[in-house]
């Protein structure tokens, strides 16, 4: 059976090694090169050089929202992390109902993100029209509503993760930890967080990347506002590939721009996280 397998398995990896070819590489490929184009539809591309990335950098809605993304981005990364972590640390001590809490803290991650987005909108709307406001009035409003939802919705999933690290830790070290004098703080600091540092590294990666990639929770909660001020960078490159005429080139130049920023913040983490296991 073994020979078998070693034998034949390329004939079992071709039809998925095809459907990833025909699937991602050669539309990532086409895409790159689009970005370098004036087109309409693939067919009819000009090749014009740097022109649309020229034409992104001078967009100030895109510039807009990168700055609106990444603010967006600091402010859920660190609450969801923090309130994550602190759920979990409630949760893994022996508390009546545990299992139940868990579950239900996790259960709006199931929820699409289109869902959650018209239903925290009309929670919103509802609460500000007792103050004669409305969700997209302002930009605040918009940005803590994405911000609250978020949390809401991530929270639950990163939770797991924190759980699963801290079940991770050997008891003893806090005995000990203990037994040497060492208060609650300190064995958070010295002992428990130290231990932590792979589930804090894939967490971080995990709401980092979810919220410059935020789209759908974006297009449902703050739709039609505008100013275009809620506008985040995957709904800004939708908007200017699908909504301006002319501009597919340069939706196509800011999805490349917006890969390269994904996938640099990628890259960046994870030297991060290599210098400090070396460190330890």
């Amino acid at each position: 059976m073994e020979r078998s397998i070693k034998r034949y398995f390329p004939v079992f990896l071709l039809p998925t090694f095809l459907a990833f070819i025909i699937g991602f590489i050669v539309p990532f490929l086409m895409g790159i090169y689009l970005s370098f184009c004036d087109f309409r539809t693939v067919t009819d591309a000009q090749f014009i050089g740097l022109g649309n990335f020229i034409r992104a950098f001078q967009d100030s809605e895109f510039l807009h929202a990168f700055w609106f993304t990444a603010l967006f981005t600091l402010v859920t990364v660190a609450l969801i992390n923090v309130l994550a972590f602190g759920v979990a640390s409630i949760l893994t001590r022996e508390i009546p109902g545990t299992n139940i809490f868990r579950t239900v803290f996790f259960m709006p991650n199931l929820i699409g993100g289109i869902v959650l987005g018209y239903i925290w909108q009309l929670i919103f709307n509802g609460v500000l029209a007792r103050y004669d406001l409305a969700l997209k009035i302002s930009a605040k409003y918009g940005f803590w509503g994405l911000v609250i939802l978020v949390c809401w919705q991530q929270i639950g999933y990163m939770m797991i993760i924190y759980i699963a690290g801290l079940q991770a830790i050997p008891g003893d070290l806090n005995e000990a930890a203990a037994i040497d004098g060492a208060n609650g703080w300190q064995q958070l600091w010295n002992v428990t967080i130290p231990n932590m540092m792979p589930s804090i590294t894939i967490c971080t990666f995990l709401t980092l990347t979810n919220g410059f990639k935020l789209f759908d929770q974006n297009l449902s909660l703050t739709a039609g506002e505008p100013m275009k001020q809620t506008e985040m960078l995957a709904l800004n490159i939708f908007n200017t590939f699908y909504g301006r005429v002319g501009w597919q080139g340069v939706g196509q130049a800011k999805a490349v721009l917006f890969f390269i920023l994904v996938v640099g913040l990628g890259i960046l983490q994870l030297k991060m996280t290599r210098s400090k296991e070396v460190q330890q």
